[in-house]
């Protein structure tokens, strides 16, 4: 029981250099899909004030 209590503590942490790359991986493709987001972000605004005005 002890063992397998320790194996669990063990694969539960996070290392900080993870959480480093995951944020790196994340801003990357925000850099490289800016252009594709910047135009969903407003096409989905345009569609919820068009349709907010009809309610």
């Amino acid at each position: 029981m002890h063992e397998l209590k320790a194996f669990l503590q063990d694969e539960t942490a996070i290392s900080t250099l993870e959480i480093v790359l995951i944020i790196v991986v994340l801003i990357g493709l925000v850099i490289i899909f800016k252009n594709q987001l910047r135009s969903l972000v407003s096409s989905i605004l345009s569609k919820v004030t068009s349709q907010s005005n009809s309610i």
